[in-house]
């Protein structure tokens, strides 16, 4: 089990304007490369693992964002951890299932 679920919603400023659902698209890529657990939901999405490993994700996003001529990204992020590592997004929404 993991110790930490990370959500994020990442915010691009577009270079030109544009829509900014190709560059989110583009952020998800970077956490499906890796590796870690995730679940895309319509406003953010969720990865479940160790939080420095999560926190590396999160900045190979921004800087992603960055590499597509995005001027500014904001990342918003939410961080629930356990010292048990009992972390698990199925877990804690297993009522709901």
């Amino acid at each position: 089990m993991a110790n930490s679920l990370v959500s994020i919603q990442i915010i691009p400023k577009t270079p030109k304007g544009e829509d900014s659902i190709p560059f989110v698209d583009e952020a998800i890529k970077i956490i499906e490369k890796s590796g870690v657990k995730y679940q895309v939901n319509p406003l953010e999405t969720t990865m479940e693992g160790e939080l420095p490993q999560l926190l590396v994700v999160i900045e190979k996003m921004n800087n992603r964002m960055h590499e597509l001529d995005c001027p500014s990204v904001i990342s918003q992020i939410k961080i629930y951890s356990r010292a048990d590592n009992q972390a698990s997004m199925s877990e804690l929404t297993a009522k709901y299932h």
